[in-house]
């Protein structure tokens, strides 16, 4: 596993979808995970430090947590088929760890209220991580052998296509800014 940290969220200008960038903790690989308007809201709220006068369902979520006795320990995002993500939120609960299916989205919002750490299965970033070009900010496509994305192993054809979706999404994206951090 992989620890990742909340890089941005971002919206197509095309068809104005959300999409939640990770990367990694300790190099330069990204990870785009679609997500609805009100999942990205949610952690956009918390990231920016808005305030809201009433609970949102993560908020709800997290103090059920707590009013259990239970922490969260960290999120996983753990699989990738048919261009779905699926994560696991890891529970603390009586000196055991729980583990429970979640969206990925949803699991992000609980992480960032909480300050749990993110991780991502390797698999699922042999197949979705991307690199990005530091000058246009557009996705690094690496077929063959040798890229840093994939690990050396060698991208079929059918990947590319399956995949294809992922590259196009974030080539739409509004980039120019990738690179600020918000203060």
């Amino acid at each position: 596993m992989i620890e990742m940290t909340i890089d941005s969220i971002r919206v197509s200008l095309m068809n104005y979808q959300r999409v939640v960038i990770l990367k990694e903790k300790e190099a330069e690989r990204y990870l785009p995970i679609w997500i609805g308007p009100a999942e990205a809201d949610a952690i956009a709220v918390k990231l920016q430090g808005v305030n809201v006068p009433r609970p949102l369902t993560h908020d709800l979520l997290r103090s059920v947590i707590d009013a259990l006795g239970a922490s969260l320990h960290s999120i996983i995002v753990s699989d990738l088929k048919s261009d779905t993500f699926y994560a696991k939120i890891i529970l603390s609960v009586d000196g055991k760890q729980i583990e429970v299916d979640s969206r990925p989205s949803d699991a992000l919002a609980l992480a960032v209220r909480t300050e749990a750490p993110i991780y991502v299965e390797d698999a699922v970033l042999d197949k979705a991580g991307i690199l990005l070009d530091k000058e246009t900010g557009k996705p690094i496509v690496e077929k063959g052998e040798g890229g840093e994305g994939g690990k050396g192993k060698k991208i079929s054809e059918e990947e590319m296509k399956r995949m294809s979706a992922f590259y196009d999404f974030i080539n739409t994206l509004d980039m120019d800014d990738f690179d600020k951090r918000k203060s």
